[in-house]
């Protein structure tokens, strides 16, 4: 558990969010801290890629403030909005390749959309190859997405996700659709690489044994709030019948 004096890297307060009469978020709370491993539980519709999204600034919420390394997402310029988006990285759910890019071009894409963070880069290759080796998939460079399997498209994807150095990283169902030796794997890589950068990362997740090896805390979602909080070991061990649900 984060030490009660640490100032979190983020910091969601009271976020509401409806459409119409459906209340997505009603006063979701969050803070993730330093080096920390957050996973969110909920099920589909509960509201967790909605907060995701407010998080990063791509949808506004009704009322409520999200601070991200001390600044509020809503006070942002668009300008200064994209420079803290660098600081955040995203593995989506289905992996999002460029199925006409090659890995190598997969992984410099970001690197010169985003030239205001490193610079003009002449030769990407070192970088590219660092992320590819983090990630155990160096000798994919060349090849393009159709040739990869599911698992190693995961893997690429989080190299590109890598390769911005990001201090946050979002994980969206980072296991889902993978076979269970494949999803021990990709668990494993996701904890030697907070490990080795100390990045702070929030995991959505359905599946329990990945909550179960890498949450250092979690958060449970039953109708559109935070029902309970607490480490795997004390939700898990609940006579709640809400939060058994979650378990089974």
């Amino acid at each position: 558990m984060p030490d009660s004096k640490s100032k979190p890297i983020i910091d969601i307060r009271d976020l509401k969010k409806s459409y119409g009469d459906n209340h997505v978020l009603g006063g979701f709370n969050m803070q993730l801290f330093e080096g920390e491993n957050l996973v969110i539980m909920g099920k589909s519709g509960s509201g967790k890629s909605v907060m995701i999204k407010c998080l990063v600034g791509l949808e506004d919420p009704d009322s409520g403030t999200i601070e991200v390394m001390g600044k509020n997402i809503g006070e942002l310029e668009q300008e200064e909005l994209d420079e803290l988006r660098t600081e955040i990285g995203f593995l989506f759910q289905g992996s999002a390749l460029y199925d006409s890019m090659s890995v190598r071009e997969n992984l410099e894409f970001p690197l010169r959309r985003h030239t205001k963070k490193f610079g003009e880069i002449d030769d990407t290759t070192p970088m590219i190859m660092e992320a590819l080796e983090n990630v155990g998939l160096a000798q994919t460079i060349d090849l393009m997405p159709s040739e990869l399997s599911g698992g190693m498209k995961r893997r690429i994807a989080l190299a590109r996700t890598l390769i911005l150095q990001p201090k946050i990283i979002l994980y969206d169902e980072p296991t889902t659709g993978l076979d269970p030796i494949t999803s021990k794997e990709i668990i494993l890589l996701m904890m030697s690489i907070q490990e080795k950068y100390n990045t702070s990362s929030i995991i959505i997740t359905h599946d329990v044994d990945c909550a179960r090896v890498i949450s250092n805390r979690m958060i449970l979602l039953v109708d559109s709030i935070n029902y309970a909080e607490g480490t795997f070991e004390e939700l898990a061990k609940s006579d709640d019948p809400k939060i058994q649900a979650f378990f089974k």
